[in-house]
């Protein structure tokens, strides 16, 4: 007897997209999924950490660690380093990394061509293939569509569906989000869309709209720069307001005051694997793929804008300990907070990347710590928070972790060398840290 349609599922890369939408699948009565992870030195470790009924996140993550555990011990779900596995799945999802390059801002879509080559190899008549990566517009139809169909020597719309379906999800609501926030669907033709949304149904409770491929593309890439705007907003009135000698948080406040209005939050910079490089993404599609020639120079300043964060803290930073007259060559800046987002693990793109180059290239010595993240090459990172702040000139506070809400400061001054804070995220009440006996500086605090 032939299978019911879309019962065996494959999620390809096993991140945080991945790992959230693979789970909850396995967690409906009828499907069966299975995780395909690269078994790379940077990240073949999930394997054995999910099929081991564990997460690779250690952020705080509502939810997760009870369902992945649960689906193991039902049997719904593993992980293998394994493509050919594809060849037994009714549906495909391709979830992985779309980074852009520093230089010229181009997509670099060498694991999603990869990705794309391995499945269509693979694959056979009829199955669903949704990518859910966010891809500059046009990248469906135009990369992944014509790797698809070479390889496996079938037509998308004919001979298998193909669909794009972004992902809403943020470090510490994985679950939440995929639930609960509409999901957008597009279709190269109208049978793809419906049989993905028919899949999504199973584990999305909200609303979920249908549209055309480019359609979707588009919409995920306006929806990150539209908010990247807004936090160059942010960050360039913290700016003004450092220069006026007044406090950002309290001109926020009182903007926000009137219902319809929301000025966001400034901070130390911009960090995930969104923001930072959907802009460029868009920037991309419309110049590449585009019916006429446009350049969106607004979202690009705000790119400007937010990139210069790190460099503006650095200045913050530099002119607090020249104020203590200390040779900055011979200071010791303690990091607190590498992650992009608070309470989470996730270092993609996170702004203490430039910070700590910034730092190190005017010859100060940074040590970083963090509660949640394992490891960070770019600086010596510990979670022993004493030993990270022991005979530093400058704490700096980078990501809001909950624990740094409750610093001791008391004690973390008798470990300084040098009392200075310089709070790039809000997290310490001004008067408090003076009364301390610190030198308290921050984002947006005149």
């Amino acid at each position: 007897m032939a299978r019911d349609a879309s019962t065996r599922i494959a999620v390809v890369g096993m991140g945080y997209v991945g790992v959230p939408v693979a789970a909850l699948l396995a967690d409906q009565e009828g499907l069966d999924v299975t995780g395909i992870q690269r078994r790379s030195q940077r990240s073949g470790w999930k394997i054995d950490v999910l099929n081991a009924g564990k997460s690779p996140f250690e952020g705080h993550e509502p939810g997760l660690d009870e369902l992945i555990g649960r689906i193991v011990r039902n049997g719904s779900f593993r992980v293998t380093d394994d493509f050919s596995v594809i060849k037994d799945m009714d549906t495909v999802l391709i979830d992985v990394q779309t980074p852009t390059d520093d230089a010229d801002h181009k997509p670099r879509y060498l694991s999603l061509k990869e990705v794309s080559r391995h499945v269509g190899v693979h694959m056979q008549k009829g199955t669903l293939v949704v990518i859910e990566s966010t891809v500059a517009p046009g990248t469906t139809q135009f990369v992944i569509q014509p790797i698809l169909e070479r390889k496996s020597g079938l037509k998308a719309g004919r001979d298998f569906y193909l669909a794009y379906s972004y992902e809403r999800v943020m470090p510490g609501r994985l679950l939440d989000y995929i639930i609960n926030l509409p999901r957008i669907v597009g279709g190269v033709d109208k049978k793809s869309c419906s049989k993905a949304v028919e899949m999504y149904q199973k584990i999305v409770e909200a609303k979920i709209l249908s549209t055309d491929i480019l359609t979707a593309e588009t919409s995920k890439t306006i929806e990150n720069a539209y908010r990247d705007v807004n936090i160059a907003f942010a960050n360039e009135m913290a700016i003004v307001c450092e220069g006026m000698g007044i406090d950002v948080y309290e001109v926020r406040e009182l903007i926000n005051s009137r219902a319809e209005r929301h000025m966001h939050v400034p901070g130390i910079g911009v960090g995930g694997h969104c923001l930072p490089k959907d802009t460029w993404l868009l920037n991309y599609g419309v110049k590449t793929y585009g019916k006429f020639h446009i350049n969106p120079e607004f979202v690009q300043l705000a790119r400007k804008v937010n990139d210069y964060m790190p460099i503006h803290a650095t200045e913050i930073i530099k002119n607090a300990i020249a104020s203590r007259e200390i040779p900055f060559r011979d200071a010791k800046i303690a990091l607190l907070g590498v992650a992009y987002l608070e309470n989470s693990d996730d270092v993609r793109n996170t702004p203490a990347y430039d910070l700590i180059r910034e730092l190190e290239a005017y010859g100060a010595e940074v040590v970083a710590h963090d509660p949640y993240v394992r490891t960070f090459p770019e600086a010596e990172l510990s979670r022993d928070l004493d030993y990270v702040v022991k005979g530093a000139d400058c704490v700096v506070i980078s990501t809001k972790h909950k624990p740094y809400f409750k610093l001791n400061l008391k004690k973390l001054k008798s470990l300084m060398r040098t009392p200075i804070i310089v709070d790039g995220r809000n997290v310490l009440d001004r008067a408090k840290a003076e009364k301390a006996g610190f030198l308290y500086k921050g984002i947006g605090k005149g």
